[in-house]
């Protein structure tokens, strides 16, 4: 999103990540964009939030792919961890909490995050995420534990065989996303009492691993982002209750709210006003 002569103007691109991406990659990537590409000499500051962007190398990686298409502009690169975080919290104490593709979570006090030991990857960790529950449904399937009617139905969905199947998550590359994509087979089954038990039985994982790690988890709201807790809400809501944690704000994307969150801390909407 971006603000230009008063008003509000919107474009969409690929997600960067610097850990799959060079600077030359995500340079091409964003020049791919016409749209954008009109406005590039007259983008003055960029506030960039992205998964992979908590190291200072990672932060060049993305910084430097974006000054070859903007400059003239200020470029600010954080983790999407800051990012949901002003979207949610804002500026008051919380949880804050990413459940889309993979899975992270974090304490805001108010002022600063205080990270935690977890967003580990979906090797290590991401329970909660699209490619946890992914995994979980697609191994329901292959293992034939999958109820008939509903591995019917996936056999018509994902026709792809064991064999496509061990090649795409051992020998292709982004796996994760991959398997993420086997979740969105629940969207059209979620009240399935299978699909119910995956669910909850998920989110409870979450809750136990990552919320429960901080001592503040039952005192301060626990706010979401992500397609996955957007999508499954009534269940995740549902299992935080059950676990005396009250719930916050539960947001797709954070795009709007971050943007006006960075208008109103830059003092740019007072100016334009």
């Amino acid at each position: 999103m971006g603000y230009h002569n008063g008003e509000t103007i919107k474009f969409s691109t690929p997600g960067i990540n610097p850990y799959f991406l060079s600077e030359q990659e995500i340079t091409k990537l964003i020049s791919k964009n016409e749209s954008l590409l009109q406005y590039a000499e007259e983008v003055k500051e960029i506030y960039f939030f992205g998964a992979g962007c908590s190291s200072p190398d990672k932060h060049e990686v993305v910084s430097n792919g974006l000054s070859a298409v903007f400059g003239n502009a200020f470029i600010s690169v954080d983790h999407d961890l800051l990012g949901s975080v002003y979207a949610t919290c804002g500026n008051a104490e919380g949880l804050n909490c990413i459940l889309g593709t993979g899975s992270n979570i974090c304490y805001f006090d108010g002022k600063k995050i205080h990270d935690g030991h977890h967003g580990l990857g979906y090797v290590l960790g991401d329970e909660g995420s699209g490619t946890f529950f992914g995994k979980k449904v697609l191994l329901s399937y292959l293992y034939n534990k999958m109820p008939t009617n509903l591995a019917a139905e996936f056999k018509t969905t994902f026709p792809a065989d064991k064999e496509q199947i061990i090649t795409n998550v051992y020998q292709k590359p982004f796996p994760n996303i991959y398997l993420a994509g086997f979740s969105r087979f629940m969207a059209n089954h979620k009240d399935h009492p299978f699909i119910q038990d995956i669910l909850r039985t998920g989110f409870q994982e979450f809750v136990d691993t990552n919320v429960k790690d901080y001592p503040k988890h039952k005192n301060v709201p626990c706010h979401f982002v992500g397609s996955i807790a957007y999508y499954y809400q009534e269940t995740l809501i549902s299992v935080l209750l059950e676990n005396g944690i009250e719930p916050g704000k539960i947001l797709q994307k954070p795009i709007e709210e971050l943007f006006n969150f960075i208008l109103n801390k830059e003092g740019i909407v007072q100016q334009a006003s």
